[in-house]
């Protein structure tokens, strides 16, 4: 049974997961690395540099120490952008003595590697028992108890059930599934097409373009995962269609958001950590060329971000490409 909870990140999400966590009743200790944002928690009750106006409705205690975090805990949930994921994993390998299941809560790929994060976790902490959890899910959302459902994906059927039972409550809802290839490539390949959405939003090219973007960018997505193994009905689901849908329809999608700015054509230097498409785009576009998938959406975001090619540029581009059936 899973009493009690350890989550690794101080920001909007893993605090969010937190609370979800004890509004489950099960024990919960949240990691941060601001001593202001733990004691914030500690004292006050909330975390209002990420979540402002929410109070907590149920007992988190916060530390600055990871180790204290992860002692003794029935699981790990790990919340960290994915880039710091192999980092912080590692550590958590060292300092729980034994061999919890481990939620990786980030959707991207490794820089470098081209790796999912139950892979990451799979070289880090090789001990431990990696799942993921993915889904159309803003963190002040969960936050304020508003209805969320979300996937929560593991190798075994009987573990993934376990966690959403560890994590359920009256206003999240989670499914298991063990297609854990599935869930990751739809988690981090909507990011990149949020950013595209977002392009096309702050260009101010209407809705239909929007909506034909992310019709065609799911179809991208869908030939990459199931090129790579992953079930059509996972992609089709809340951690692909799901997501995807929710990322790139408002400017609370921080990657959809990133897109509308670079869309307008302003500063794009120094982009929030937490847009993970900006790291997944060229990842995805060299991962899909590796295994002769045809993605002109991910290809023209990742020009993009690397400033190769100018917005109306590959705007141009991927308009004028050969006519074909849709559903080649």
């Amino acid at each position: 049974m899973i009493a009690t909870v350890g989550v690794l990140g101080g920001g909007a999400w893993g605090t969010a997961l937190a609370l979800t966590a004890a509004r489950a009743g099960r024990l919960t200790k949240l990691w941060g690395r601001s001593i202001a944002t733990v004691n914030a928690i500690n004292q006050r009750r909330d975390n209002a540099k990420y979540l402002p106006g929410i109070a907590f409705d149920a007992p988190v205690a916060a530390t600055v120490q990871l180790a204290e975090a992860v002692a003794a805990v029935d699981l790990v949930i790990v919340a960290v952008p994915a880039q710091a994921v192999r980092a912080v994993v590692g550590v958590v390998a060292r300092h729980v003595s034994a061999s919890p299941p481990l939620i990786i809560a980030a959707k991207g790929l490794e820089r470098g590697t081209a790796k999912r994060m139950t892979q990451v976790v799979g070289e880090a902490a090789p001990r431990l028992t990696p799942a993921v959890l993915s889904g159309p899910s803003f963190a002040i959302d969960v936050a304020r108890g508003l209805p969320t459902a979300v996937t929560i994906a593991a190798a075994d059927e009987g573990l993934a059930l376990d966690l959403c039972r560890a994590l359920g409550h009256g206003a999240f809802r989670p499914y298991a599934e063990t297609d854990v290839l599935g869930v990751e490539i739809g988690g981090a390949v909507k990011n990149v097409l949020a950013i595209a959405a977002g392009i096309v939003a702050g260009r101010k090219l209407g809705a239909s373009a929007v909506a034909a973007l992310t019709a065609r960018g799911f179809a991208e997505l869908r030939r990459l995962g199931e090129a790579l193994g992953a079930r059509p009905d996972t992609l089709m689901g809340l951690s692909g269609l799901g997501d995807l849908m929710l990322t790139t329809s408002t400017t609370q999608s921080r990657n959809f958001s990133y897109g509308i700015a670079v869309g307008e054509g302003r500063d794009r230097e120094a982009p929030h950590p937490l847009v993970e498409g900006i790291e997944t785009a060229a990842v995805t576009r060299d991962l899909a060329r590796r295994h002769t998938i045809d993605m002109p959406i991910v290809d023209a975001v990742a020009a993009v971000l690397a400033g190769t090619i100018s917005v109306d540029a590959a705007i141009e581009s991927l308009m004028s490409r050969p006519l074909k059936r849709e559903a080649g």
